[in-house]
């Protein structure tokens, strides 16, 4: 009987000494855990759930050209570079640069399942460096990024570049908006206007991502980089959303975007000539074409009389009391718009101000 009473005292040792063994260590536990997450601030969370939301959403494209193999008689599939874009709607519509795509002969696009889709070309717009894809709509795989608007940025704001640069391996940058209304030039030369600075490090293959506000809403597409050495240097560049949702949605509707024109034809030597001459800016008609709202309210072209002298037509000096010194000011202005706007055109005509309404074709 005193062994068996021993035994079972033994027992409940060992078991006391266990039991107390497993509360220190769920202890130990839940004091690391609710120190990992205490150890969180609240910026640190809300950059977190940031990049969970949207991580998805964007995507890894891969492009490929065909090159001919005279040897073999056949062709190869050679990969041509990588960026990201990100997924615009439900029906496979995703956005991307047109630099990233620009000379390719096939795009794949990488979800954020891993598997691959070959996608289709939809359009593009070279003087916005903006390109739309499409692969099969596979909604429950698609999930487009929320779009907010760029017409109320601040400098100074807390920006995000997420990109997809090597494929399932996501990168997030944190930054600010440091400047605004920037200029910088497209692949085919025609500048970019009203473009988004950030120090926010826009790395090579994140071109074509989304800059995101604090809220995780597109404010910008992520285009390039100012550096001597190719690497970040604090200065990186994105297209406004709103500019990129005039673009995506027309090309989207119709395979292309047209800006808005008034019925005229410029040329930059025309331009540079006339302030050589005048001393002043403006935008010269070099010709008014037929049939179109410019002939109809009778805008006068350029010709050279019978002595041999250039007479200028009518000097468009500002659209909307916006001041057009360049033909980029002129371009930059008529991006504001839609066909069917009606503008008011101030030109001058034979050294007179005149002002002329006119509708956007």
């Amino acid at each position: 009987m005193k062994k068996y009473k021993y035994y079972t005292l033994l027992f409940i040792l060992v078991a006391l000494l266990l039991l107390t063994n497993t509360v220190m260590t769920n202890l130990k536990e839940s004091r690391a855990l609710s120190f990992r997450n205490t150890a969180l601030t609240t910026e640190e969370q809300q950059d977190i759930s940031i990049f969970e939301n949207v991580k998805d959403s964007v995507v890894f494209i891969s492009i490929h050209q065909q090159v001919i193999d005279y040897w073999r008689m056949s062709t190869l599939d050679i990969p041509k570079g990588s960026g990201s874009g990100f997924i615009w709607d439900r029906n496979g519509h995703i956005v991307t640069n047109y630099h990233v795509i620009m000379n390719a002969n096939k795009a794949i696009v990488t979800l954020k399942n891993g598997k691959r889709y070959q996608a289709s070309l939809v359009g593009v717009a070279p003087s916005y460096d903006i390109a739309v894809l499409k692969i099969q709509p596979l909604k429950q795989l698609l999930k487009p990024l929320e779009l907010a608007t760029s017409r109320d940025l601040r400098v100074g704001q807390t920006v995000y570049a997420v990109g997809n640069p090597f494929g399932l391996d996501w990168t997030m940058t944190k930054g600010i908006i440091s400047a605004l209304e920037r200029s910088m030039y497209a692949t085919n030369g025609i500048p970019i206007k009203h473009m988004i600075q950030t120090d926010a490090s826009i790395n090579p293959g994140n071109s074509g991502g989304p800059l995101l506000n604090s809220q995780g809403r597109v404010i910008g597409v992520n285009n390039m980089i100012l550096s001597p050495s190719g690497a970040n240097a604090g200065i990186g560049f994105s297209i406004p959303i709103d500019t990129v949702k005039r673009v995506v949605n027309a090309i989207i509707e119709k395979g292309i975007y047209v800006r808005p024109s008034i019925g005229i034809s410029v040329d930059n030597r025309l331009n540079e000539l006339y302030q050589r001459y005048s001393g002043m800016h403006g935008v010269v008609v070099a010709d008014v074409i037929p049939d179109t709202s410019a002939a109809k309210n009778r805008l006068r072209s350029t010709f050279i009389d019978p002595k041999g002298s250039i007479i200028f037509g009518d000097v468009i000096i500002s659209v909307d009391a916006q001041r057009t010194e360049t033909l980029e000011d002129l371009y930059s202005i008529l991006d504001e718009y839609k066909k069917g706007d009606t503008v008011i055109l101030e030109v001058l005509r034979d050294n007179k101000k005149k002002k002329i309404e006119i509708e956007l074709q």
